[in-house]
């Protein structure tokens, strides 16, 4: 039986008893109060990182940034030059290949060279969230801020009759070339570029530059066209530029709404809150200097792409070479998606802290599908690159409505995943070869439209539970349970003699051969880095591999060294292998989970531009590996909102969620040193799981973390304390049911949902009945423990009663009887065992807030409930 909870002091207080002194606290860190000026876009620019220090706003369509002498791919600048050779108009941060760094413009004195590059030093280097700033060797002061699709610049130039701005337009191998003085302190332009990893050229880039004084001269030179000032008066030159996807007429008014004014500092300081405003929505406290750098900086790096593609009036270059414009509830078109990558880590963190974006996103995907008949796979800007395998578009978009993101057209979000897992189309290679024989075969004489038959076949079958859970989400049982069967097709490539998955040939033999080590029909990996690689159903490898014991020894295995070495070992620098720590969890050892991933941070992840031990950023897909695991939990399942549990490093995370709820994870004693979890408690009551009920993502609440410096090999090792994992039963049946469900509880009075009012967390809060909305407080899991949640607590019969009109409330789950229900599959009545009476809306009531109870059971509608899929 429940009591109410009256504190220690109080007790002591009212028998007239001293309550006890405890020394005084250190008070708590005070939350970091301005992240934007802890980013240093200086990290990442080394060491195959491939991202650009220059300055940009969130998503934005201009990124102004140097351009360095090697020049490597996307970021355009490497940490170890010290020469540019631009500052172009746009980037990629962190790819594999080249592309953009179009229209890139340099400042020099004197006569005019087109090969001309300039010498600089990081002593006389600036960059930070939102500007950039170098005082190049030939004395020029180039200083750089944005608006989304515009860019402002001040050149302060030596005095000089000479003083140049050379406008180097076929750089990265763009093709026609246009350049017009439109007057004498405005010129425009456009170039074709693309060639992404060989790709063709896909978009034409348009650009209208304005000056503040008037130019002295222009000419040409081969590449490129060049302007001239005289400063011998005023040495400061400053420029605006627009850019387009669309037409110069479109530049022009990029800069034009956004840019109006000649207000360089204003126009930093705007950049900078921009930030702020996206940066702020995870407040962080405790850690170390370094460590909160990094956070904000990874944070930063996450939230880069996918860029805008849509002018300031909405009118965008489609993936149909036709003009659109954005319509309805949709802001802005997005491109640019390295689906291989941003599917398992950045889209999620995209939803959490940027929904509207994330829903534009979304909506931006299901127009590229209208308008080109698939998903994007690795697009740049308005076209497919073809780059990669697999096929992630629905599954970002199932990430994205996972995490709260759901402002776009979700019935054909849905229509287009099912078409595109099921009929022919350029991204699912190998579909038919899949549907006849439940795997890829690695030889025969068919056309080889796909590559890593073993990696693709992975790929697919995440892919498709994706697909299952975004369906399943929106009341689809059908299409659910068709992908979420055929998302069990890994288990046709997974070897149980060998404990690896293998390579298979058409007859149905393993490739001979096979070397573990090898990356043979593997993508940027091996089997060792890929063998874990079936993150909706981590229990079911297990027990395919033979039970934990086995799988433990397989996780520890590959994660005994995680740079890559030989590959039979993990490599947390790429993707393949960034979900394998936290696979721990899935099988008793969280601690193993909680100690790998402090490694992996301390390593791979300093506050030092020159050594950064992470590969490609790839769009802000490790990047946002870095911030989940920093905020303790990681979204290891494709298109749900499951968070397995690592431990973070900061004393406290509260994240503001778009419904302004807030998701809080506080830690005391967290500390680098002290990754391992003790207890927890979430939402006050005790938590004895690895892992993060379905809601908590979305709905908020407060999970409250005791860690030290040894490993509790106690806390969280049950079977059920394991992260959901997913299973399908084959042939024509349906999957059997998830660990959990989340979603609306629907009762067939009036059609209202079960709902806990005002979305209090409170002890004693009012399960009732309200109109439905899909708010928080209208967001159940259905656990497998019998346990209805929300916001992390239980819906609880009040003081256990077992008379009928006992009231129902929400309570800090504690494994009583009076927290347990049983569904009815025949009535659709939720029966709490304790007292064999069912959960019942008193008097058929159709009133909003009116109070749930607990009543004989009778068939009505007011006890006919309908749960989520």
């Amino acid at each position: 039986m429940k009591r109410w909870r009256i504190p220690l002091a109080s007790c002591l207080l009212l028998l007239g008893v001293a309550a006890p002194t405890t020394a005084a606290h250190a008070a708590a860190p005070a939350a970091v109060s301005d992240p934007a000026s802890l980013v240093n876009p200086l990290l990442g620019t080394s060491n195959g990182g491939n991202t650009f220090p220059g300055a940009d706003t969130p998503f934005s369509m201009v990124s102004w940034s140097p351009d360095t002498s090697s020049r490597p791919p996307g970021g355009n600048y490497a940490y170890s030059d010290n020469v540019v050779t631009g500052f172009s108009l746009n980037h990629i941060s962190g790819p594999g290949c080249g592309a953009m760094g179009d229209i890139p413009v340099l400042p020099t004195t004197g006569g005019v060279d087109g090969n001309a590059t300039v010498g600089f030093s990081h002593s006389n280097e600036s960059a930070s969230a939102g500007a950039y700033s170098v005082n190049l060797n030939n004395g020029v002061n180039t200083e750089l801020t944005t608006t989304a699709r515009s860019g402002m610049a001040r050149f302060t130039f030596p005095a000089t009759t000479q003083a140049n701005l050379l406008f180097k337009l076929n750089a990265d191998k763009a093709t026609n070339l246009h350049f017009n003085r439109v007057s004498s302190t405005e010129v425009s332009g456009s170039v074709d570029a693309g060639l992404f990893c060989a790709s063709a050229p896909s978009y034409t880039a348009y650009f209208d530059m304005v000056f503040d004084q008037p130019m002295t001269g222009n000419g040409t030179f081969n590449g490129g066209d060049s302007v001239t000032f005289n400063t011998t008066s005023n040495r400061t030159v400053q420029a605006k530029v627009g850019l387009s996807y669309v037409s110069i007429a479109g530049a022009t008014a990029n800069r034009a709404a956004e840019n109006p004014n000649w207000d360089f500092n204003g126009t930093r300081t705007a950049a900078h809150n921009a930030w702020n405003g996206v940066l702020g929505k995870i407040a962080i406290s405790g850690g170390t200097s370094d460590q909160q750098k990094v956070f904000y900086t990874s944070l930063y790096h996450s939230l880069l792409h996918p860029n805008l593609l849509s002018d300031s009036d909405g009118r965008y270059w489609g993936f149909d070479h036709q003009v659109h414009t954005v319509s309805g509830s949709q802001k802005a078109q997005y491109g640019t998606y390295s689906g291989w990558d941003i599917y398992r880590t950045q889209a999620q963190l995209e939803a959490l802290v940027a929904p509207q974006q994330a829903s534009d996103s979304a909506q931006s995907l299901v127009n590229d599908y209208a308008q080109a008949g698939f998903f994007p796979k690795w697009s740049l800007n308005s076209a497919e690159t073809q780059v990669m395998n697999g096929d992630p578009g629905p599954a970002i978009v199932a990430d994205y409505y996972a995490f709260g993101a759901r402002n776009f057209d979700t019935a054909a979000a849905k229509a287009d995943m099912v078409k595109e897992g099921t009929t022919s189309n350029p991204i699912r290679m190998g579909l038919d070869l899949q549907t006849k024989y439940g795997y890829l075969p690695s030889d025969g004489s068919y056309p080889r439209d796909f590559y890593g038959s073993v990696a693709t076949l992975l790929e697919y079958s995440a892919q498709d539970f994706a697909t299952s859970a975004f369906a399943g989400a929106l009341g689809d049982t059908t299409t659910a349970s068709q992908f979420a069967n055929r998302a069990q097709d890994w288990k046709n490539v997974f070897n149980t003699g060998s404990g690896f998955m293998q390579p298979k040939q058409l007859n149905g033999s393993w490739k001979s051969g096979f070397n573990a080590s090898s990356s043979d029909q593997f993508v940027e990996g091996t089997s060792w880095q890929y063998t874990g690689a079936v993150p909706h159903n981590i229990r079911g490898l297990a027990d395919a591999m033979g039970g934990n014991a086995k799988y433990i020894s397989y996780l520890d295995s590959v994660l005994s060294d995680f740079h890559g070495s030989g590959g039979s070992h993990a490599d947390l620098g790429n993707e393949p292998s960034i979900e394998l720590p936290w696979e721990y969890d899935y099988v008793g050892q969280p601690w193993k989970t909680q100690k790998i991933v402090r490694q992996v941070q301390d390593q791979l992840w300093p506050n030092s531009p020159a050594n950064w031990g992470v590969g490609n950023d790839d769009l802000g897909t490790m990047s946002a590996w870095y911030v989940w695991s920093a905020m303790g939990f990681y979204p290891e399942t494709p298109g749900t909102s499951d968070l397995a549990l690592g431990s973070p490093l900061f004393t406290n995370v509260d994240v503001t969620l778009g419904n302004g709820s807030h998701l809080v994870v506080n830690a005391p004693q967290a500390a680098d040193n002290a990754p391992y979890v003790q207890s927890a408690t979430l939402n006050g009551a005790n938590w004895n799981n690895a892992y993060l009920p379905a809601n908590f993502a979305t709905g908020g609440g407060t999970l409250n973390l005791t860690l030290g410096t040894t490993a509790n090999t106690n806390w969280a090792t049950g079977a059920s304390s394991a992260p959901p994992s997913y299973n399908g039963n084959g042939g024509a049946k349906p999957p059997g049911p998830p660990a959990t469900r989340t979603g609306p509880i629907t009762s067939d009075n009036a059609g209202k949902c079960l709902d806990d009012n005002a979305a209090s967390t409170a002890d004693g809060s009012h399960i009732q009945s309200w109109s439905c909305n899909n708010s928080a407080a209208q967001q159940v899991t259905v656990g497998s423990d019998g346990t209805l949640q929300i916001l992390g607590k239980c819906v609880d019969v009040s003081f256990s009663g077992t008379a009928n009109n006992t009231l129902v409330q929400l309570w800090g789950c504690d494994g009583a009887g009076s927290q347990k229900w049983t569904y009815n599959s025949a009535t659709k009545a939720l029966v709490n065992p304790q007292s064999g009476r069912c959960l019942d809306i008193p008097n058929s009531s159709t009133t909003d807030g009116t109070q749930l109870q607990i009543f004989d059971c009778n068939n009505t509608n007011a006890q006919r409930w309908n749960l989520p899929s």
